[in-house]
This record gives structure tokens, sequence and C-alpha cells, in this order.
């Protein structure tokens, strides 16, 4: 028997209305079936995550000879939540499933004469958005003991015990390992501090950088400070209370926020809540059942038996939901989050976000949006973010009461891929969708978009087809140079990634050094040293023009984002912003900008894009001068060259 079944929930006629939705609101969904004999029953399986399935039988929406399609309106819950749905046909004797997808990607879906995936929609609060000035940022994260040393003769603030400082500014960063537990033992510093952040202010204002994110910046024994010592002291290596105020004030001038790393699941052994090594004057939980903080941390078997982050025993894990330490953190009168935001922070950035209990999330952003309902808060999160599953829990980041945004590890892996040429532009299409079709609009323009950070190789590295890190000894990763050749087509995918990073939806986040030509593989090589008087000049103009046009076209921001074209490697989309209202009504000029790339190395392409839908006349080169095209019959042609990209816009 010949049976053709159709549903595309990326088409409106078959999901309406597109994407995610909020409470109580109607979809309809139809489904299209082609064949000789009749369907005797046609049903819509629903369910909400932890609810009761129930099947809904569907109504014929249109018909023509053996081709019909059906319908069926739902309501969604008043509760926020996650919908999953699939289509059960019945057949004679026979019964047929319609569901997601075997990558589960959404879009058109696949035929199972079994229990299929299912196509998921997201239901979010009423009335969710998210910051505006947010959306319209570029962000810039900083290492700080890897960014600037503030001092002349470089000077190093209050050195630690048991630490290496390096001589040169341009060494190698490693890790202090004993070479039989193969714990670290000691931690390399560079001397990076907050006065070096203040010196280099007036640089990321020229950038046009609007938003710092620090790793942490708090007391602790290593350089990464995720191993917090005092949550409520600037580490003295960095500076004090003083200079940040002081980099809140002058960044405050120059339009630029800060943003702090919340490590809130874990703290440091030697830490005055744990003090593990007797290094603080306070009574630790270690110390005595006794200690104010013993309730913050799980023993198995005082005091030398307690639960760590992934076992490591220097980072004993806390309760989020004990009420002293939740005091201390979240709701107190001088809180953790209340005391640096009152200095001067404009939001959190949260550690490991799904080691966090969703009450605790909660009540952050509740204290958070009370203290400045503009302040915004991020999670660390490595997956789609709408149907993160941690610890046998269905997490609820985006669905209007914990996060604003989060790290957007999949924006890097697709494109990366794709510039690769590990998938071609169909495949890359239809993963930029499904994250498209899953994230509620005002997250899916507020995502903090990535192509580097401190916990994954740097993006030149991998472009420029550098040895698999995982075929390579930590030592052999530091010996790497990559060649000219190398580093050439790295350079040029490097330009089309940031150019797609900086025109496409959400907030794009530069890790310190990039924009210059930082390479490295994970940690500790991609926290090298920025290289001061020795950047990439080349790289760094590219990157200040890309930020300026981001910065002065709105539909480069908050325009609506429209794929167009997808052929063997060629990638084009749309920025569009009609009758003078972005995506969210928002007052904001007319235009249309449309992204080209060609990341193929082989040969030039000629493409033709239809645009007659959306503009007329001739469209400029906002990255060549003087270089302009005409719109004829409603086609653009344009020639891409082997790792091109192009960025026009209507005049």
């Amino acid at each position: 028997m010949n049976v053709w079944i159709y549903h595309n929930s990326h088409e409106v006629y078959y999901r309406n209305p597109f994407g995610a939705v909020s409470c109580d609101e109607r979809v309809i969904l139809s489904l299209t079936i082609e064949i000789e004999e009749e369907a005797h029953s046609i049903f819509l399986r629903l369910w909400k995550h932890g609810r009761e399935e129930e099947k809904i039988p569907m109504r014929l929406r249109e018909g023509h000879g053996n081709k019909k399609t059906y319908q069926v309106e739902i309501n969604v819950p008043s509760v926020q939540g996650l919908l999953w749905y699939y289509f059960i046909i019945g057949i004679k004797d026979k019964t047929y499933y319609y569901g997601n997808n075997y990558d589960q990607l959404g879009g058109i879906g696949e035929i199972y004469e079994h229990e299929p995936p299912s196509y998921q929609i997201t239901v979010y609060k009423r009335n969710l958005v998210t910051p505006n000035w947010f959306k319209d940022a570029v962000m810039y994260q900083i290492f700080v003991d890897r960014f600037c040393n503030g001092y002349e003769a470089g000077q190093v603030l209050n050195p630690k015990e048991h630490c290496i400082i390096y001589p040169h500014w341009d060494a190698t960063p490693q890790y202090g390992k004993c070479p039989e537990t193969g714990k670290t033992v000691c931690y390399d510093f560079f001397g990076g501090n907050l006065l070096g952040v203040i010196k280099k202010l007036p640089y990321l204002k020229e950038l046009g950088i609007r938003v710092i994110y620090f790793n942490p910046i708090f007391e602790a024994a290593s350089n990464h400070k995720y191993d917090t010592g005092d949550y409520k002291k600037i580490d003295p290596m960095f500076g004090d209370h003083g200079v940040f105020q002081e980099l809140c004030k002058k960044a405050q001038e120059m339009g630029i926020s800060i943003i702090l790393d919340g490590v809130f699941s874990h703290t440091g052994s030697n830490s005055r809540y744990f003090n593990r090594d007797g290094q603080y004057p306070s009574l630790g939980a270690y110390q005595s059942k006794d200690s104010p903080y013993y309730s913050w941390y799980r023993f198995t078997h005082f005091p030398n038996e307690y639960d760590c982050w992934w076992g490591i025993d220097t980072l004993p894990n806390v309760n989020e939901l004990d009420p002293s330490y939740q005091e201390y953190i979240i709701t107190g009168e001088d809180s953790v989050i209340k005391h640096w935001m009152r200095m001067g922070a404009k939001g959190w950035r949260l550690d490991v976000v799904d080691e966090l209990p969703p009450e605790f999330i909660k009540k952050i952003r509740s204290v958070m949006k009370h203290l400045d309902p503009e302040s915004i808060l991020i999670g660390e999160v490595w997956e789609d973010a709408t149907n993160k599953v941690s610890y046998g829990q269905m997490r609820e980041y985006l669905l209007g009461e914990e996060l604003d945004s989060v790290m957007n590890y999949p924006f890097r892996n697709i494109w990366l891929e794709y510039l690769l040429g590990k998938r071609d532009a169909r495949s890359t299409h239809l993963r930029l969708m499904n994250l498209f079709e899953n994230y509620p609009l005002h997250h899916f323009y507020s995502t903090m978009n990535l192509i580097s950070s401190h916990d994954v190789s740097r993006a030149l590295t991998v472009l420029s087809d550098a040895p698999p890190e995982d075929m390579l000894s930590r030592e052999e990763q530091a010996k790497v140079q990559l060649s000219e050749i190398q580093l050439e087509r790295g350079l040029a995918r490097l330009k089309l990634l940031s150019l797609l990073q900086m025109t496409f939806p959400g907030v794009p986040c530069i890790y310190y050094g990039d924009e210059v030509g930082m390479h490295g593989y994970r940690d500790p090589l991609n926290r090298g040293t920025y290289p001061w008087g020795k950047e990439n000049s080349d790289l760094l103009a590219w990157y200040k023009k890309l930020i300026a046009l981001r910065n002065e076209y709105e539909v480069l921001r908050t325009g609506l984002w429209r794929p167009i074209y997808m052929q063997g490697q060629i990638y084009g989309y749309l920025r569009v912003i009609k009758q003078g209202k972005d995506v969210f009504n928002r007052p904001a000029k007319n235009h249309v900008a449309l992204v080209l790339v060609n990341p193929g190395r082989e040969s030039a392409v000629e493409v033709s894009i239809p645009l007659k839908n959306w503009c007329n006349g001739t469209m400029m080169d906002l990255l060549q001068v003087d270089k302009t095209y005409k719109i004829e019959n409603g086609l653009l042609h344009v020639k891409l060259e082997p790792l091109q990209g192009t960025l026009l816009i209507d005049r």
C-alpha cells in the first residue's frame, strides 16, 4: 500500500503559530495524507511532560481526490512547560505513525510503524521578555589574569603561595601537576588585574563592546577562580573593592555594563566556608560541626569524606537549598547577589546552572529583578536549553521564571561544522531552525552567541585544521605550530564565522583575543595572554568594521531572521525590518540585509537570490566600498569567491 503523509512544523500551514507559544494560546496542527484507501482514524497524540497523554481526533480541513488534509486546534496549558505530539493514522488493518524526523530537528517528519520521536512545542509564561538593551549589545569575555596588567612595570599584586609567576607575558600557560596523582599542586599566574581592564576600557569602547563578562574575580587559590574562597572579596591579585567600583563607574560612563560569574554549586576547599587547610580565621565546615557553614555541605564521613563537584576534593559541593546558604548568596540584606549589584554589576552568569536547583535560580532572578528590572541572568548550558534534562529533571530555563540568556554552544558547534565542510548548507539550516523553533523569540534574540570560551579550543585553532586535540597529549598540543597555509585558511574562515556571529539573532560574545588572532587548544592553552603590541591588525580591523555595522544598523540586531538560500555549501539569510518596527514592535528604520557565505575552498560560486518579496532596486555592499548590486526581475545575482562572505543592504 502506497502511503504519503506530510507534516512540517516549520510551515505555518501545518503548525500555526510557528515555534514557541505563550500559555493559553491556541495552536492549529495539520496533517496531509495521500492514499487510495480511506483512513478510518486520525489522531493527534499530545502530552505535557509529567502529565497524561491525550488522543485528539482530527477533522477534515480540505481534500482533493486521494489527497486530504486534516487539522486539530489545541489550547496550550495555562502553566509553562513542554508539549509533545505526533500523529496516529489508522488505514484498514494497519496503524501508521507520523512524528519528528530521525535527527529530531523539527520541520518535515517521517512515517514510522512504531511509536515515533515527538515534535516539541515550547510553552512559556505570558508576557515573557528579556532586556532589550542586552539584545542590542556585543559582549566581551575576559579571563582577568591573562588580559592586561595595569602596572607599567609589570608589578604582580599579592602573589599567592605555591604558585608560578611567569617572567614573560607571552609564555605558554600550563598547570603544575603532581606526576603521581595528576592533581594540580600549583597554579600559574601572569599578573593581569582589574586595573588593566580599566586601562583597556577605551580599546573595548573603540571595538564596539557594550558588555564585559568576567570569569570569576572573587578570592580563590587558582588562576581561574572557580574554587571560590570568599564570595565577598575581590581576589587580591586582581585588586580590591575600590578598583572594582572604579571599573564599574568608568565602564558605565563608556556605555559598558559588567556581568559577573557566579559559582554557586560549590566552593573551594580552601575557603572561609570550608577551610580545609585552615588558611582563614573563620571556623570552616571541615573543621567543626559547630561551624555556621556546616549545613552548607554534605559529609558522608566527617570530615574527610564529602560530596564534591565531579569528584574533585578541592571543590566541595554545597546544598543550595540550605536556608543559611540561600540567605548568604541571595536573600540576605548584604547577600552576594545584592552586594555586587549595588557596587555596579549589571548581571550574573551562573556557572554549571544545570547543577543548581530550579528554586535557587528563580530566587536569584527574583532578587535581581527587584534590584534592577533591566539586569541580566545568563546560564551555562551546552545543549538546547529548552529541553535540557539534568539529574532526571526537565529544566525550565527559558520558560519565563529563570534565565534571560544562555551560553549558545549549539551556535558555535553548528557553524564550525559548516565552515569545516562537515555539514552542507541544508543540514546547517535545519539545526539553526531547530533552535529557532524551540526558543521563545525573546530568548532566541538574547542568547550568548560565542565561538570560543575558556572551556573549548579557540575558534582559530579549530578553523585552521590543526590536528584533533584528542589525538595529542597536553605537551604535544602546546608545541603545535600552525603552518602559513593553515593560518591563512583559518583566518579566512574566522572572518566568515565572525560575519555570521555579528549578523545572526542573539548577542555576539568575543572571547578576549579572538579578534586579534589568538589560538590554542582547550584549557590551559585557550587561556593565553592577550598579545598587546603583537595583534593581527587586519583581523582586528575586520572585527571593528563588523561590530560597527551591527551597532549602526538595527536590522542586524533585532530584524526578522529569514533563511533564503541553502544550496550545496552556500548559505544565506535575510535580516528584515518593515513598516518601521523590529520583531519586538520597537520603532526601527526599515531595512533589508542579506548575508551570504561560501565556505568552499576550491572555486567561486555564482548564485541568484529571489528577493522580489523583500526589496527592489539596488543593494549596497557593506564590506566593499562603492560596490552595489542591482535586483533584476526579482533576482539578485552574486558571485562568491572561495572562503568569501558578503553583507548587503538595500539602499
